[in-house]
């Protein structure tokens, strides 16, 4: 896995501005990174410190943050599994007859480009993960229902970090405040609540629920945050924008084609999926440059046909439709060589 993220420092600085110094860790300590044992060990990679952001920061601020006014760093949290035969990759424990590696990532949603990324096995719960990540104060982190931990909730919250999610039906908490909310804006529901297990830790427990119609899904959604400033409406949008890593996730897995495999060994597996990490990084940061209006499945299906054309891929992405160059002529040239002739026998 170094030899990876080694390989990707020397593919990023092909790039102007694209810093060269990724950082990796492993979460076991056992095993080193020639050691065949090392593959056994999660591998984490801090995409951020490649300074993509200082890269993209023009198209950035254009095509990433639009949506909202707030200074808050706005990071999306979630895991998706990957899912392995049992009888092929006997590593992977999970079921009885089925294989699974989880990826835990983390989205900047400034430019929507992955800032943390960590490969476990698939029975690690997605919260056990997460409490070993570090985020900044004044980070806006918007996760799902599958990492209901009230104690992480409150560690983030006296850590200085705001977050969104959803609260689950079976949540017991008690109304402090009832908030006025606007006509017409869909919010049924801003209350500020205490939640039934935390009421010994005092105001800088309390929490905010909030209740919303959603016309998409004909429904009642109920989010819950740690920020008593942002608008009702804006949590609300604030959540929807969680989309965006699902996009991500089904981007890496069908795009990229993080369903089969060329190896069955962990270290084989592991070492696609960074591979196909850093690829999108690439690729992400392609679009951001790019003038034209690319899809990002469209970019990846076009830039497959190019790689064995020889052509300016700065001019092509631009122009993707401008015809090919002419070939080369050919340059190759004739020897004036002259053989004796030998009499015939």
């Amino acid at each position: 896995m170094v030899r990876v993220c080694s390989m990707s420092s020397r593919i990023l600085g092909w790039f102007p501005g694209w810093s060269s110094t990724p950082r990796y860790e492993s979460t076991k300590g056992s095993g080193t990174p020639g050691d065949s044992r090392a593959g056994s060990s999660s591998w984490r990679c801090c995409f951020a410190s490649w300074g993509t952001r200082r890269a993209c920061r023009g198209e950035v601020l254009i095509r990433g943050r639009e949506k909202f006014r707030f200074k808050h760093k706005l990071l999306s949290l979630d895991a998706s599994m990957v899912e392995l035969c049992a009888e092929s990759f006997d590593w992977a424990k999970y079921k009885q007859t089925k294989g699974a590696l989880k990826l835990h990532l983390v989205l900047d949603h400034d430019g929507y480009l992955p800032c943390y990324a960590v490969i476990t096995e698939g029975r690690t719960a997605d919260v056990t993960e997460a409490r070993k990540i570090r985020f900044q104060p004044g980070t806006l982190v918007v996760f799902d229902r599958g990492y209901s931990d009230y104690n992480w909730w409150l560690e983030l919250t006296r850590g200085g970090v705001n977050f969104v999610t959803r609260l689950k039906d079976s949540a017991s908490y008690g109304v402090v405040e009832s908030r006025p909310v606007p006509q017409g804006s869909g919010v049924l529901r801003d209350e500020v609540i205490l939640l039934a297990s935390q009421q010994e830790a005092g105001p800088e427990a309390r929490l905010r629920r909030i209740e919303v119609w959603v016309e998409e899904k004909n429904e009642n959604m109920v989010f819950v945050t740690n920020n008593l400033k942002l608008a009702a409406r804006t949590i609300a949008r604030i959540y929807k924008e969680r989309w965006q890593i699902e996009l991500f996730f089904k981007a890496l897995k069908q795009g990229l084609k993080i369903r089969t495999f060329v190896g069955t060994s962990e270290n084989a597996v592991q070492i696609q999926i960074w591979t196909a990490l850093i690829a999108m990084l690439i690729l992400k940061f392609l679009k951001l440059r790019s003038t034209f209006d690319w899809s990002l499945s469209n970019l990846i299906a076009l830039l497959r046909q190019q790689l064995f054309v020889h052509r300016d891929l700065w001019t092509w992405i631009n122009d993707p439709f401008q015809s090919p160059p002419d070939p080369e002529p050919d340059l190759q040239m004739t020897l004036p060589l002259r053989f004796a002739q030998h009499p015939a026998m």
